[in-house]
């Protein structure tokens, strides 16, 4: 199934994939194409599928903005804050709301805006061939897409401010030593890497996978009794869950949970 000509999404058992389909820009995104991927992942939100995967078409996973897409008189009148607000700000917010968790699979360049799409998911797994940049500065911007909030907190506040003041590219395998990406693959390993992660999140206790998403987001802006209250409650929810149940019937019969 598609949502629009520039992103399509499709179902493969428990996993919901969203590709950013623009290989000509390098996938680029356009108000319209924002728009399309806002909407494919608060109806992944909804569907049956247990775990979402997002990608880009091609050989890049977003290359940021596409800033073909504006004219020089159309900037001269471009209300930015605006269109952040109106098509930026909801997708990166629609990542975060999900209650399953999303899979940044990214095999090559996510720079810019894409770069924090990527920040956005709950996992990154990146191929050796994958780059990643702030690169808002290079063309006179401070980044966007809640780079400022989410960068700093995963590799510190100097780090951040390298990687935005400067612009540079990070390898894959940088970004790993820096805590940005989970794991990184060899090009050809990416899609079993991705499908080995997403298959063992498919199975794992829905409650309690959607617990530990909100708690953590949760936890970013909390102190530790905000924290320490957060699981009080919401390990109450787990623990009265079908899923507990199993699990420790599981145990005690030393077998392999079959969560619902």
């Amino acid at each position: 199934m598609s949502t629009a000509a520039t992103v399509h999404v499709a179902r493969e058992g428990a996993v919901t994939r969203i590709t950013i389909d623009r290989p000509a820009r390098r996938n680029a995104v356009d108000l319209p194409t924002l728009a399309a991927l806002r909407e494919a992942l608060v109806a992944a939100g909804a569907d049956e599928g247990r775990v979402v995967v997002l990608t880009g078409a091609g050989d890049a996973f977003c290359a940021g903005a596409d800033l073909a897409a504006t004219s020089a008189e159309e900037i001269a009148r471009f209300d930015v804050t605006a269109a952040l607000r109106d098509h930026n700000n909801p997708v990166v917010q629609a990542i975060r709301a999900l209650p399953k968790p999303v899979i940044a699979r990214v095999h090559g360049p996510a720079a810019g805006v894409g770069m924090n799409f990527a920040l956005a998911c709950d996992l990154i797994v990146a191929s050796e061939a994958a780059t990643f940049g702030q690169v808002f500065v290079k063309i006179g911007l401070m980044p966007d897409g809640g780079g400022t909030y989410l960068l700093p907190r995963l590799v510190g506040y100097h780090k951040a401010f390298e990687l935005m003041a400067l612009g540079d590219l990070v390898t894959a395998r940088d970004a790993e030593r820096l805590g940005i990406v989970s794991r990184v693959v060899p090009a050809e390993q990416l899609d079993a890497a991705v499908e080995e992660l997403a298959t063992r999140l498919a199975r794992a206790p829905r409650a309690a996978i959607t617990a530990i998403k909100k708690g953590l987001q949760h936890g970013e802006t909390s102190d530790l009794a905000g924290a320490l209250e957060f699981e009080a409650v919401h390990q109450d929810a787990c623990f009265h869950h079908a899923d507990f149940v199993e699990g420790v019937t599981a145990f005690l019969q030393k077998r392999a949970p079959r969560f619902a």
